[in-house]
């Protein structure tokens, strides 16, 4: 499904280039828990945008189910952001002024999905993250470990296959931290999780492979995996069909921002 074929990424610093990724070689599973570690300007978070399409790299290959990166259409990157990646990153992108439930719901909004449908779902998901009875609360009413565990709602509810996570228990108390990890544990048992933590104990203890950087490449692999034959993935059965450009309609778009301004 992802694969990364000698992936590099230079930036332009003055008169001198830096090479924040060198030549990284990564075929992910379908699903799995990837733990990626390794100390500052390992290339750790460059390689985590890159994946998820906010950073593009300089030569190589991003292989998206079976198709180069590089061939995507502006639309295709969208439709990919949009319903096939979810990204949990440390400083969460709740807003502040709405519930729970509308923050979860507000992705789904952007997609089109009808009223009904998205408080279903995202009462779903949230039960999914141990949030049962404080949908109607302000992220300033709930503890942090539980604006954590919002923000992950938030990022599976439109059933992403791919769930991206930056050091999400960094500040979290150890009993925060171990259910934070337990939501994560389960929801790779049936899609893909790749996780940046500094954190060597709790990658050991609840990942299926950990892979570490240093200086932009890739220095070990604990369970490396290759694919032989890249086919193109067919969307799961029950799932919505991918490519489909996301919908905001007129009413909605209004609705948000008056109710933005509002607040303002």
């Amino acid at each position: 499904m992802l694969i990364l074929k000698n992936i590099v990424k230079e930036y332009a610093a003055g008169n001198t280039t830096i090479k924040a990724l060198k030549g990284i070689n990564i075929d992910f599973r379908d699903n799995e828990f990837v733990s990626i570690l390794g100390p500052p300007n390992a290339g750790k978070t460059t390689m985590l945008n890159i994946i998820c399409g906010l950073d593009r790299y300089t030569s190589g290959n991003l292989s998206i189910n079976g198709k180069p990166a590089k061939e995507f259409s502006y639309r295709e990157w969208d439709d990919y952001r949009n319903n096939s990646i979810g990204l949990v990153l440390q400083s969460y992108s709740l807003i502040s002024h709405e519930t729970v439930l509308a923050n979860v719901e507000l992705i789904m909004k952007l997609s089109g999905v009808a009223k009904l449908e998205r408080q279903v779902r995202a009462i779903e998901v949230l039960k999914k993250v141990n949030i049962c009875d404080k949908f109607n609360k302000k992220p300033n009413q709930i503890s942090y470990g539980e604006i954590k565990s919002v923000s992950i709602a938030k990022a599976i509810v439109n059933d992403p296959d791919i769930l991206l996570v930056d050091d999400p228990i960094v500040t979290l108390d150890s009993e925060t931290s171990i259910k934070i990890m337990g939501i994560l544990k389960e929801i790779s048992r049936d899609k893909l999780v790749i996780m940046v933590t500094h954190d060597f104990e709790i990658a050991t203890k609840y990942s299926t492979r950990i892979i570490k950087l240093f200086e932009g490449k890739v220095i070990d692999d604990s369970n490396p995996y290759h694919v032989v034959v890249e086919k193109p993935v067919k969307p799961k059965d029950g799932k919505k069909e991918k490519g489909k450009k996301p919908s905001m309609s007129l009413l909605t778009a209004l609705s948000l921002s008056a109710n933005s301004l509002m607040n303002k």
